[in-house]
């Protein structure tokens, strides 16, 4: 979920508000994870599986940010022939951040931003995961007795 909604074009810029995907994609992780448990699942389980969401998700968008990536291509293209109207920009520049060696190394640093905020902000989704729904199960088991 969090590699395929960070790597939409516009859906992404959720990422911006404290990385929203990547803190979503643990807490859901830890969701998961204790609807297949039937005692409250520990806040390291939760943190544990919101990692590898986290991981996960970073090849994930990696899969998908490629092929968006030359998608998007003739759309900033554009934005490139635009801005080179309005102002002094150097050919050089356009020709660089237009080919297709600086698309891929923009997708591959994005990667590893990606793969470096997931790791931290999709193990603290997966804690706070397993604190919320951790509770409930616990809140749960004690109506039932």
């Amino acid at each position: 979920m969090l590699g395929v909604l960070s790597a939409l074009p516009l859906i992404s810029g959720a990422n911006l508000c404290c990385c929203l995907w990547l803190i979503t994609g643990g807490v859901v992780a830890a969701y998961v994870l204790q609807q297949n448990q039937s005692m409250p699942i520990a806040p390291a389980d939760g943190a544990l599986v919101g990692l590898f969401a986290g991981l996960i998700g970073a090849v994930v968008y990696l899969v998908l940010s490629l092929p968006m990536a030359y998608l998007m291509a003739p759309f900033e293209r554009r934005l490139f022939d635009w801005l080179e109207s309005i102002g002094n920009l150097p050919a050089d520049v356009r020709a660089y951040a237009t080919s297709p060696g600086a698309i891929g190394l923009r997708t591959v640093a994005s990667f590893v931003l990606i793969l470096f905020l997931g790791a931290i902000f999709s193990t603290l989704g997966g804690l706070l995961g397993a604190v919320i729904f951790g509770r409930n199960k616990k809140t749960i088991e004690k109506t039932e007795n």
